[in-house]
């Protein structure tokens, strides 16, 4: 699916939606960290604490990007200012189909601020916490704690 952005977007936003997209597509977020705020707010689908780093972020879609099959954005929203958006998502996990949204909210410089995704069914968000846990729960938990 295309990735069409709305003409709304402040330019370093959409620089930085443009390098997103690019590292969706070919599964390397070694420079996700470029576009992250150092301070960022992360909030997974399946912890009730946020976690506050740019490196949490950076942990948690490395993995997931491995976890996720046949993972496509499908809508693209924003905000009239452009700051905030949000990015609908399908994909599997171990066999369960799911839908999601990446609420994602930029700082005038293009920087990610705060991530939060959503997931449902519950069935796909189980699927989902038990990979995660696998790969990276005592990584992030560690990181919430310190």
């Amino acid at each position: 699916m295309s990735h069409a952005l709305p003409e709304t977007l402040p330019a370093p936003v959409r620089r930085s939606l443009d390098r997103w997209h690019e590292m969706v597509a070919s599964g390397d977020f070694e420079k996700l960290a470029e576009i992250t705020h150092p301070d960022a707010l992360f909030r997974s689908p399946v912890a009730h604490t946020p976690y506050k780093s740019a490196m949490a972020l950076c942990v948690a879609i490395n993995a997931v990007s491995k976890v996720f099959e046949n993972f496509v954005y499908t809508r693209t929203f924003a905000s009239k200012d452009g700051l905030d958006v949000v990015l609908e998502f399908a994909a599997r996990v171990t066999g369960r189909d799911l839908k999601g949204a990446d609420f994602i909210k930029f700082n005038e410089a293009g920087q990610i601020v705060e991530f939060e995704v959503m997931v449902r069914p519950l069935s796909g968000l189980m699927a989902l916490a038990e990979e995660m846990g696998k790969r990276v729960g005592a990584e992030l938990t560690t990181m919430k704690q310190g």
